[in-house]
């Protein structure tokens, strides 16, 4: 089983009940996930914004 970051649960609970938007967990990654967390949840890739 692969190793999620220390918040990466508490940040997939908020997406899937729609306490925070694809935005917000874009604004963690770095922070509270990893760019593969962020795909994880939001099954889409992280790109970043140039």
């Amino acid at each position: 089983m692969k190793e999620h970051s220390k918040n990466f649960e508490k940040v997939k609970k908020y997406y899937d009940n729609g306490m925070w938007n694809k935005t917000r967990v874009y604004n963690a990654v770095g922070k509270w996930i990893t760019e593969e967390e962020y795909k994880e949840i939001t099954g889409e890739d992280y790109e970043i914004n140039a």
